[in-house]
């Protein structure tokens, strides 16, 4: 298995383990477990350092590797999930883990005493799990499953203290704001998986460099994709969760 894929590995599942184990053992552990969730991220901080690094020093623009596997078998009928690495790949998985890293640090004091401690740093871990797939996926079915595991811990994170109404009212507005735009996500993902029958992102494109996916149908597609990019990311007029 190349090198790259490995790192990867680690860097996407370790946020996960981490947060398996303060939602379930957290307030058993020294520290209400904190520590899990920094050493966790601290360490994909780490490796994407070191993939960040191997990328500069042996530039190569062409770089890419993949690696996947089937996950729903049924005859004429498959959907493939698997990870995509490349030098885009590896830059973002750095932002990711270095933010990442500065909220976990900044949250030691800031959630000081507060008797839910642990779970705020599963939920933070969650974010950060669900953070990595979107930048791993090599299909639009792990994008998706990672963009609504974005969406999910949002609305933990947002709505924390959920015994204040604002923070409640908060939580639960961009849970509603982000399911309209995810919405036109699912029906442009839906529309490119019948057109092309593949989810796999180099099938998609193939098919368009093609000509096979073009005029109406990919330009509603493209629109779909770009209403849930709107509500993700807070753009007019999906803005009002923010």
């Amino acid at each position: 298995m190349n090198i790259f894929i490995e790192y990867s590995l680690f860097i996407f599942f370790l946020p996960l383990a981490a947060f398996l184990i303060n939602i379930f053992l957290g307030k058993r552990l020294p520290r209400h477990g904190d520590w899990v969730s920094i050493g966790a991220v601290l360490f994909t901080l780490a490796l994407s350092m070191a993939m960040f690094a191997g990328m500069l020093f042996n530039y190569d623009p062409d770089f890419r590797v993949e690696s996947s596997f089937t996950w729903i078998n049924l005859g004429d009928f498959n959907i493939q999930l698997g990870f995509l690495v490349d030098n885009i790949t590896i830059t973002m998985l750095l932002v990711v883990a270095l933010i990442s890293s500065m909220s976990h640090i900044f949250s030691i004091k800031y959630m000081e005493g507060d008797p839910l401690y642990s779970r705020y740093y599963a939920y933070l871990s969650l974010f950060t799990f669900s953070m990595n797939g979107i930048v791993l996926s090599n299909n639009l079915m792990l994008l998706y499953m990672s963009w609504e595991l974005v969406g999910l811990s949002s609305y933990l994170l947002i709505g924390f203290w959920f015994a204040k109404k604002s923070a409640a009212d908060a939580g639960m507005k961009a849970f509603l704001t982000n399911r309209v735009g995810d919405i036109g996500f699912f029906i442009g993902i839906m529309l490119l998986f019948t057109a092309v029958g593949s989810v796999v992102y180099s099938d998609i494109f193939t098919s368009v460099a093609d000509g096979n996916l073009a005029g109406t149908l990919l330009t509603m597609a493209g629109i779909g994709l770009f209403i849930g990019a709107m509500g993700k990311s807070s753009q007019f007029p999906l803005h009002i969760w923010l």
